[in-house]
C-alpha cells in the first residue's frame, strides 16, 4: 500500500461518527509506536511532521520512515504537514511526497489568510495533495506555535462558508477552546469546549471534515512518572476525553495529539534511566519509551477517537 491522501478517510469518518488520529512524529521510535498500535487495532491514522520535526530529524528522513512504517504494516497512512507558516514549506512539502499539509494563515487578516491559503490550495490540488487551513487562533506553545492568551480567538462561524467556498481547502482546522502544549490551563481553570460554535460550524458546512489542535488529553500517569524520576514537571490540565469523543461524534474528523505522546516517551526514558543508570545502551531505554507511545495511542484510537477497525 501507498501513502493516501486524507479525503476518503474523512468521508468515512464524518459518516461514521469517529476521528481520525494525527500523531506527530520526530524520530523512529515515535513511528513504530504509533504504527505498532493501529495496526493490532486496524486504525487508518495519519502521521504529521511539524516545521520543528523537519529541522530536527530532517525531511528525507521523516518520508523514509513513514514509507517503512506502511511496509511494514500495510495500513492506509497519510503524510501531513503541520502547521505551514508558508507557501515555500507547504510547496517544499508537496513536491517531497507529502500528500496532505496544512497551511495555517490564522495569524494573518481574513483576507490575507484566503488569499495564502487559496495559493496553496491550487499547488497542492494540482498535485494530488489535499490541504487543511485554519481560522481562529488556539493559545499555547508547541514547536514553532506561540499564541498568548490574548491573542488568541474562536472562530466566527459566519466566516467559514465564505472561507472554505474562496480558498476551496478539504479541511478546516477551528478554535472552540482547545490550547497547544501541554500546559493548556491554569490551576482551578475549567477546560470548556465551544461545542456551540462547532454546531453552528456543521450546519454552514454540512459532511465537511473539522479538525482540531491542541487536543491532547495530558495523562497524569505519565506526568506523575515523570516527577517520580527526576522530572520537575507542574500538574498539566489537558481537553477531557469525553468532550473530545463528543467532538469526534459531531463534525471532527481528525484530532491532533502531539504533547500526549512527548509525556509518554519522556516518562518512558526517565523511569528507565532512573531504574538502570548504569546502562548505556539507547536499544535499551528508548524500548520501553516506544512501548508507552503504543500504549497511549492505542487508548486514544479505542476511547477517544473511535476508529479501531475503521481502516480502509
Amino acid at each position: 500500500m501507498a501513502l493516501v491522501t486524507t479525503k476518503e478517510m474523512f468521508q468515512k469518518a464524518y459518516e461514521g461518527g469517529y476521528a481520525i488520529g494525527a500523531f506527530n512524529v520526530n524520530n523512529m521510535e515515535i513511528v513504530q509506536g504509533i504504527t505498532e498500535a493501529a495496526k493490532e487495532e486496524n486504525a487508518p491514522i495519519i502521521l504529521q511532521v511539524s516545521a520543528g520535526a523537519r529541522k530536527y530529524a530532517k525531511h528525507a528522513y521523516l518520508v523514509k520512515l513513514v514509507e517503512a512504517a506502511i511496509a511494514d504494516t500495510d495500513l492506509p497512512i497519510a503524510l501531513h504537514l503541520d502547521h505551514g507558516a508558508d507557501f515555500e514549506i507547504c510547496k517544499a512539502c508537496i513536491d517531497g511526497g507529502f500528500t496532505s499539509v496544512m497551511i495555517d494563515g490564522s495569524h494573518l487578516s481574513f483576507e490575507e489568510n484566503i488569499a495564502l491559503t487559496k495559493k496553496v490550495v491550487e499547488y497542492a490540488h494540482a498535485h494530488g495533495v489535499v490541504v487543511e487551513g485554519e481560522l481562529g487562533r488556539l493559545a499555547g506553545v508547541e514547536d514553532d506555535v506561540n499564541v498568548s492568551a490574548e491573542d488568541a480567538s474562536y472562530t466566527r462561524p459566519d466566516e467559514v462558508e465564505e472561507f472554505v467556498s474562496r480558498t476551496g481547502v478539504d479541511s478546516l482546522a477551528i478554535a472552540i477552546g482547545t490550547s497547544h502544549g501541554a500546559f493548556k490551563f491554569k490551576p482551578g481553570q475549567k477546560p470548556e469546549l465551544r461545542f456551540d460554535i462547532l454546531e453552528e460550524i456543521g450546519k454552514r458546512l454540512p459532511n465537511f471534515p473539522i479538525v482540531l489542535h491542541g487536543a491532547s488529553s495530558v495523562s497524569q500517569e505519565y506526568v506523575k512518572l515523570i516527577n517520580e524520576n527526576g522530572g520537575k514537571l507542574d500538574d498539566a490540565i489537558g481537553i477531557p476525553e469525553e468532550m473530545l469523543r463528543k467532538a469526534a461524534s459531531l463534525a471532527v474528523c481528525k484530532i491532533n495529539i502531539d504533547s500526549d505522546l512527548r509525556l509518554a516517551f519522556t516518562a518512558g526514558i526517565r523511569e528507565y534511566m532512573n531504574q538502570n543508570p548504569e546502562h548505556f545502551d539507547p536499544r535499551q531505554y528508548l524500548s520501553p519509551a516506544r512501548n508507552y507511545i503504543k500504549e497511549i495511542v492505542r487508548h486514544k484510537i479505542v476511547n477517544v477517537l473511535g476508529c479501531s477497525g475503521k481502516a480502509l
